[in-house]
């Protein structure tokens, strides 16, 4: 992975209305559950690997453990309330990606714990994230590989880095 230390300015929020997602017979089954690492999204791993601005170090951590990744939240559908509504709250779980005027690429965005990601959208009410595992990122990178220009890990600071969406596919095999 060739990544390396920087500090852009803020993207701006992709059009919500064409959000890119992780579902579908492309995308990853379960994303990693948040329920097996005691509620905690945070990767100690990551954390210190982009603290010590090593590229190789996040591309062990991001093998290794796991990555928070920032939910779109979408207004909800009215529902019948029924039985048989087919309701899921995990299913259409979509990735909030980030996008440049004038342009159809978009900017991933991985966050070494949910506190980084609040502070890159302090003003969101509504921010979810969801923790990725190697299999899941990998997934979403090949699925939308074609969109995805750049990726920032933990935009907001205080040791954001850098990567190119291909070499970060090549990272995670």
């Amino acid at each position: 992975m060739n990544a390396s230390p920087t500090s852009p300015a803020s993207p701006e929020p992709g059009d919500p209305s064409e959000p890119t997602d992780a579902t579908g017979p492309t995308g990853p089954t379960d994303p990693a559950d948040p329920a097996d690492r005691n509620g905690t999204f945070r990767s100690e791993s990551l954390e210190h690997a982009l603290a010590a601005q090593d590229a190789a170090a996040v591309a062990f951590a991001l093998r290794h453990d796991v990555v928070v990744v920032p939910k779109l939240v979408l207004p909800a559908e009215p529902s019948t309330g029924g039985p048989d509504d087919g309701a899921d709250p995990d299913e259409g779980d979509q990735v909030r990606v980030f996008g440049r005027e004038n342009t159809d690429k978009r900017i991933l965005l991985l966050f070494s714990s949910a506190d980084t990601y609040a502070a890159m959208v302090p003003d969101d009410p509504n921010r979810q994230v969801m923790l990725y595992d190697a299999l899941s990122l990998r997934a979403f990178l090949e699925a939308h590989l074609d969109v995805i220009e750049q990726v920032f890990f933990d935009i907001a600071g205080p040791h954001t880095m850098a990567a190119n969406p291909d070499d970060l596919l090549k990272a995670l095999n």
